[in-house]
């Protein structure tokens, strides 16, 4: 199994991409994970050797504006939803993925549960995580504060930023080790802390978790979500009642995890991820 960093241009932006390749390719499917905010692609390393030990190609980027990806300015890229997706499905094509099991993760999750809604058709299997999809959410204070007037342009220039706001979610400390590759793209560049600002000021996320809440009710594609219990943002109780609405749905609880559930308890997530994929 190699798992291997590169960069891939796609028109005028440029994704940074996490890959764990198999070592004996079998006919599977290939797995694309997408991180949360403001987290990046490296918050699913633990788990990617996994999948590809099983033979699974296993896919992770950052996100445009986020780690180590192309990071325009607003008048280049404009951070909404539909840019996002925009950017996603040309990366999707880029990479010649013609179907595959599809992972999201967190209030990013968002845009990859809007574009398997778009695009069913390439979706084999659909893992949500900690991800808003009930019109119940609320973005929090936590995150939300990110964006005010003023206040934001400061906070999102602090790298100690990222440690607050993941380690909020996670109700545990992360690793100095980690910390400092989530921090490093602030400790580096200016545009970093521009892209989030951007991102919370046009994410739209009311109009977003609509479009989601009554996407997922035709919804037909097998779909695991897995919760972390103690996530501060986001409560299980409409998520329940969504999973049991959805036609091929499923529900695991994880009740020590919290918002980044993949960040302190990847082996109960990937043990929920592989079972689910291998049946």
């Amino acid at each position: 199994m190699v798992l291997d960093k590169k960069n891939i241009s796609v028109g005028s932006l440029e994704w940074f991409i996490r890959e764990a390749t198999p070592d004996n390719p079998r006919d599977k499917l290939p797995v694309l994970l997408l991180h949360g905010f403001p987290s990046q692609s490296h918050s699913w390393t633990v788990i990617m050797p996994e999948l590809a030990n099983l033979g699974y190609h296993a896919i992770a980027p950052d996100w445009i504006g986020f780690g180590f990806s192309s990071r325009p300015e607003k008048n280049e890229f404009a951070y909404t939803p539909e840019a996002f997706i925009k950017a996603l499905s040309d990366l999707i094509e880029q990479l010649k993925l013609e179907k595959f099991h599809l992972v999201v993760q967190g209030f990013l999750g968002s845009v990859g549960i809007q574009y398997a809604l778009q695009n069913p058709d390439k979706i084999e299997r659909l893992i949500i995580i900690n991800a808003p999809i009930s019109t119940q959410t609320r973005l929090p204070w936590k995150i939300k504060q990110l964006g005010l007037p003023l206040v934001g342009e400061m906070l999102t220039q602090d790298p100690l930023m990222i440690d607050r706001t993941l380690e909020a979610g996670c109700r545990y400390p992360i690793s100095d080790a980690d910390l400092d590759i989530y921090r490093r793209p602030l400790l580096q560049t200016s545009s970093a802390g521009r892209a989030i600002l951007a991102t919370l000021r046009n994410f739209k996320l009311s109009d977003a978790i609509a479009q989601i809440e009554s996407g997922l009710k035709g919804w037909q594609k097998p779909t695991l979500i897995i919760w972390g219990l103690r996530d501060p943002w986001l409560d299980v109780n409409p998520v329940e009642k969504i999973a049991a609405s959805l036609a091929n749905g499923e529900l695991v609880k994880l009740p020590e995890a919290g918002h980044y559930p993949q960040e302190h308890w990847s082996e109960k997530v990937s043990d929920a991820l592989i079972s689910f994929l291998r049946r």
